[in-house]
């Protein structure tokens, strides 16, 4: 976690602020550094000066993201049984209504580092979570999970609660379940 907030109104703030919009409705790559300085209303020299660069700024905007995230899921988490996927599953949802209603979907269906294009598994801090919260039942229960989880928020741009349903279904095994019913 950061140790510094940037303050609303200041150069700094502004530019979050815009990375935090334009990332999370579309992404990395389609961003560029000079659309993020125009919205904040600074220069491209100042992106650079603050953050040395578009990665650094959507590392530490992904970051902050993804902890708020994090503490939702671990919130929710507390008072539910652990001991299955489908018990994480109201938790898990909790994080993917944060994202959808913020409009920040993409910032975490996308790679922690978008210079190379893959999450490496420390990098994955969702599939970490649940693999703790599941008492570490290990690979690959958690990296399966947030691969579903973050292909969720993927289509979340085009279907929200369709891409909700479909999750629920995952996670939940409602499928299953309804086979089993009379």
């Amino acid at each position: 976690m950061q140790s510094w907030l940037p303050v609303p109104g200041t150069t700094t703030g502004r530019l979050v602020a815009a990375a935090l919009e334009q990332f999370g409705a579309s992404g990395f790559a389609t961003v560029s550094v000079a659309a993020i300085a125009a919205q904040a209303g600074v220069t491209t020299g100042a992106l650079y000066h603050h953050f040395g660069s578009k990665t650094g700024l959507w590392k530490l905007v992904r970051g902050d993201v993804e902890q708020r995230v994090l503490d939702r899921i671990e919130g929710a988490a507390a008072v539910a049984r652990r001991q299955e996927v489908a018990d994480l599953a109201p938790a898990l949802l909790v994080g993917y209504d944060y994202l959808v209603r913020a409009g920040l979907t993409r910032l975490l269906a996308e790679p922690a580092n978008p210079d190379s294009g893959e999450d490496a598994p420390a990098d994955d801090r969702i599939a970490a979570t649940v693999d703790r919260l599941l008492d570490g039942t290990g690979a690959p229960v958690g990296e399966l999970v947030s691969a579903a989880w973050r292909a969720a928020l993927v289509a979340a741009a085009h279907d929200a609660p369709a891409a909700r349903r479909a999750l629920e279904r995952l996670l939940t095994g409602a499928d299953r379940q309804r086979r089993r019913s009379p």
